[in-house]
């Protein structure tokens, strides 16, 4: 016998969940301002936190259809196209999926980074976090006498074990030591432009290819050095 698809046995809860919906909804003795009345409104909103669970299975992938009110939403569990969703459901084993890949939305120039936010999510995951942000250009004031236009960016910022890492459209950035208020800001310069001396002291291996490329690095993570009190 062959086995119903997901997708088939999720149209079918949600059938058999609404039936129990209307039934409820249509009861008698919701009319009344009785103790039956409250344990059945209670049982109804138990009801819509199932649908709400059921609704999270779904990928919308049969469509939309319009409403009387003129709304659009899922031929199959009936959520509204567009509508802030505040829960997940994630599979314990496999690809974790949660949002798509974002990008600039408009060409208006905001006031302000919060105005120009798209999405700033933030997700720990087995300790280490990772954040993704999505801007659109804003205006910025990095001198208290002068504004600046701060192009449309995506970042994307992962912390493991004291080392961050960070990358948007232009650079990439990784951290072994957080640089902490009022200390010096360490210093930086091109490979070319250091002492073979000072290299050195540099536990990085540059990778390219047979036309000289480059094409990434590997950096030796350095021993953390217990001190003895």
């Amino acid at each position: 016998m062959k086995r119903p698809s997901a997708k088939a046995r999720l149209q079918s809860d949600l059938r058999q969940l609404f039936r129990s919906m209307d039934f409820v909804s249509r009861h008698p003795a919701l009319k009344r301002d009785t103790k039956e009345a409250r344990q059945l409104a209670a049982v109804y909103q138990q009801l819509g936190q199932a649908w709400e669970f059921l609704a999270l299975q779904c990928n919308h992938h049969a469509g939309w259809r319009k409403t009387r009110q003129g709304k659009r939403v899922c031929k199959i569990c009936g959520t509204v196209q567009g509508a802030p969703e505040p829960w997940l459901l994630l599979p314990r084993e496999g690809t974790k999926t949660i949002g798509r890949r974002s990008i600039p939305n408009s060409k208006r120039i905001f006031k302000n980074r919060k105005a120009a936010t798209i999405v700033n999510d933030t997700v720990d995951f087995h300790g280490a976090r990772l954040n993704v942000e999505m801007l659109n250009r804003h205006r910025s004031r990095f001198f208290r006498d002068r504004d600046w236009t701060i192009a449309a960016d995506r970042l994307v910022s992962l912390k493991e074990g004291g080392i961050e890492c960070r990358f948007d459209d232009h650079l990439i950035s990784i951290k072994l030591k957080k640089h902490k208020r009022g200390e010096q800001p360490p210093y930086g310069a091109f490979v070319w432009e250091l002492p073979r001396k000072l290299l050195k002291n540099f536990p990085v291996l540059l990778e390219y290819d047979k036309r000289r490329r480059f094409v990434g690095l590997t950096i030796f993570r350095p021993v953390p050095i217990n001190k003895k009190g």
